[in-house]
């Protein structure tokens, strides 16, 4: 069987795979830009995007804005005509002004977590620029799809439903995420499913519900279309590709990685995330990481208070200096042997998917 397009309003993927928004800077213009490309829909991270900047450190607002102008810029070049996306943590401090440059840009689609995005559909009015939720939970779709009823008289054009086998942030409590009590992704998918549909039933048009989270192979795409998905996010596995703007001895680190090395960690903003365990990793288990500079990045975060700077800890890593850097990762990275292209990644992924369509 053939693997069926995901439809984002307007907008057509060939192929129902959107590669997963990864920052410090590990999804950027080669790597969003190439996945689009090919047919897929390729992801910018926004989260502290202009840390190559000359004055990111004294001018950090600025230089992210007009880092993203770059970036966008540079995956246009890239893919003329794809599907070419941001994500954006509602939690970093310069939410809006990155939104808003995004839509300036012409960027075909915002994906939003890390909290509510109540403000989203206000600023992408007026443009063609699709938005779409993270969630973590039918709650969770049910409570953004009401609020943007009221307020904005829309839904979302995409809801992206995020599992405990994520990288990165997460939504969910330690015990959810490894005690008995331990969340299950075909679980919470079929339930936003089901929360959406009196929202799709009032627009009179579909609100197409992708799964992320430790999505690995075909075989997995496969397995949610079949549960009613639209299609799937994937992240961590794009990392070890030519095309992946980190550096390569961050690539390197996911190919060296075992499973074994993957645990839960807590970042400075109290929530849980999955990373690879390193000297850097093992060092803050110990102790508190002096915090000399401030970028003022997330909301909640307060550097009194905080084990360490998770800014600094990201762009030590995309640049390279593993031992000093946070690598954030899906639960699957072990399974990553070797750098490959992303259009061998994609043709392996349609292949096999269509394999088990069948």
């Amino acid at each position: 069987m053939k693997l069926p397009p995901l439809i984002i309003g307007d907008l057509k993927s060939d192929i129902p795979v959107v590669q997963g928004g990864m920052g410090v800077g590990i999804s950027g213009s080669s790597l969003a830009g190439t996945v689009a490309s090919y047919g897929a829909v390729g992801i910018i991270s926004g989260v502290q995007i202009g840390y190559k900047e000359p004055d990111f450190e004294t001018n950090t607002v600025e230089a992210n804005i007009r880092a993203l102008r770059k970036e966008i810029h540079k995956a246009r070049e890239i893919s003329p005509t794809g599907i070419i996306g941001l994500n954006l943590m509602v939690a970093i401090s310069c939410y809006d002004e990155l939104a808003k440059v995004a839509v300036e840009e012409k960027i075909d689609l915002i994906i939003s977590g890390a909290g509510l995005p109540i403000t989203l559909p206000g600023l992408v009015e007026g443009s063609s620029t699709k938005i779409a939720p993270v969630v973590s939970s039918a709650k969770a779709a049910k409570v953004i799809c009401k609020m943007w009823d009221r307020k904005h008289d829309r839904i979302p054009d995409l809801v992206v439903v995020e599992g405990p086998n994520a990288g990165g942030h997460l939504g969910f409590s330690m015990e959810e995420l490894t005690g008995d009590n331990r969340k299950n992704l075909e679980n919470i998918v079929i339930s936003v499913i089901e929360a959406v549909k009196p929202f799709e039933k009032k627009y009179g048009r579909k609100i197409p519900v992708i799964c992320a989270g430790g999505i690995y192979s075909g075989k997995d795409i496969a397995k949610y279309i079949k549960l009613g998905a639209a299609g799937v996010q994937i992240a961590t596995r794009f990392i070890a590709t030519e095309e992946c703007d980190a550096h390569i001895k961050y690539k390197q680190a996911f190919i060296d990685c075992k499973k074994e090395d993957i645990e839960i960690v807590v970042s400075p903003v109290g929530m849980p995330g999955r990373a690879i365990r390193n000297s850097f990793i093992e060092k803050i288990k110990k102790q508190n990481e002096p915090i000399t500079k401030c970028y003022n990045c997330l909301k909640p975060c307060n550097p009194k208070n905080t084990p360490y700077c998770i800014s600094k800890a990201l762009i030590n890593a995309v640049k390279g200096d593993i031992d000093n850097g946070l690598l954030f990762t899906g639960s699957n990275a072990y399974k990553i042997d070797k750098i490959v292209t992303v259009k061998e990644i994609l043709d392996e992924l349609v292949t096999e998917a269509e394999k088990y369509l069948e």
